[in-house]
């Protein structure tokens, strides 16, 4: 994918998250669990990891996991921090925190599947 598309699709996706982050979103469908926001904020994280990597495999920067997973991590918790400050109807919750982390890490993970597959 060229650099300028991965760009506006990284960036796209951030708008989105952000603003669903932000917005009171009464119904999601159910996924059959009790802890389907957790889910969702799993899979949000993975799509993120997977996204963000794209782009910055496309530049010379050193430890492109790392630093794609690092920088979505801080993100999260500042989302989480912002839910708490600028929204009446989302709260911080460490567990949300928690679930972005681990959507990162599967992310990774992926990434390295990925990579390591192609190499072979």
């Amino acid at each position: 994918m060229p650099k300028p598309i991965a760009l506006i699709l990284l960036l796209a996706y951030v708008v989105a998250l952000t603003s669903l982050s932000l917005m009171n979103i009464h119904k999601m469908p159910s996924l059959g669990s009790s802890f389907d926001d957790k889910l969702y904020h799993l899979g949000a994280y993975v799509v993120f990891m997977l996204i963000s990597f794209n782009f910055f495999r496309q530049t010379q920067l050193k430890h492109k996991i790392l630093v794609s997973g690092a920088i979505i991590v801080l993100y999260g918790i500042i989302i989480e921090v912002l839910q708490q400050t600028l929204s009446t109807t989302r709260t911080l919750d460490v567990y949300d925190m928690l679930a972005n982390f681990i959507g990162v890490v599967v992310g990774a993970i992926i990434i390295k599947l990925m990579v390591n597959l192609k190499l072979n």
